[in-house]
């Protein structure tokens, strides 16, 4: 079997982890930051603004069951992408839609499916994610990871709309 990766920053990470490992072919899920100046950044730090971090989930998907654009469409599905370092009560740069792209592919995928977003005005307002190519991955602490598993009644500010 092999496996993709897509990096994808939508909000709070939690919601985005909760939503996105529950969907066929998502093999697994890794809450975490990227697009940082810092290294081994910190939850505390990145909360703070200063490194350049997003809150991201590194998903691991069968390409065979689903598509790298399906991802995306659920990506897009589960948070608002037309605002600018906000998902809902949580603003910062920290919290921006974001897409981190791993190859060319990815990246001309990513485009087309903004563009398609943006010319069938599914959004009242421009599509104003990020597409960047990846950088370096850090994982979040232990507690991040399967977080509204393991507190059902935690803070969810994402829902997957039709």
């Amino acid at each position: 079997m092999s496996t993709e990766k897509a990096l994808l920053g939508a909000g709070c990470f939690w919601g985005v982890e909760h939503i996105l490992k529950k969907i066929e072919g998502v093999k697994s899920t890794d809450v975490g930051y990227s697009g940082g100046v810092v290294k081994d950044p910190t939850y505390p730090l990145v909360c703070s603004g200063t490194t350049g971090h997003a809150e991201v989930v590194l998903v691991e998907f069968d390409p065979d069951i689903i598509s790298y654009e399906k991802v995306l469409e659920v990506f897009f599905r589960l948070h608002d992408p037309t605002t600018v370092n906000r998902q809902h009560n949580d603003i910062g740069t920290q919290y921006r839609s974001v897409i981190f792209t791993y190859n060319d592919e990815q990246k001309k995928i990513a485009i087309e499916v903004i563009k398609k977003l943006n010319e069938s005005k599914v959004f009242k307002d421009p599509v104003v994610t990020q597409v960047l190519e990846a950088r370096e991955f850090y994982s979040a602490e232990i507690y991040h990871q399967d977080y509204l598993d393991k507190n059902p009644d935690g803070y969810m500010c994402h829902i997957l709309r039709n």
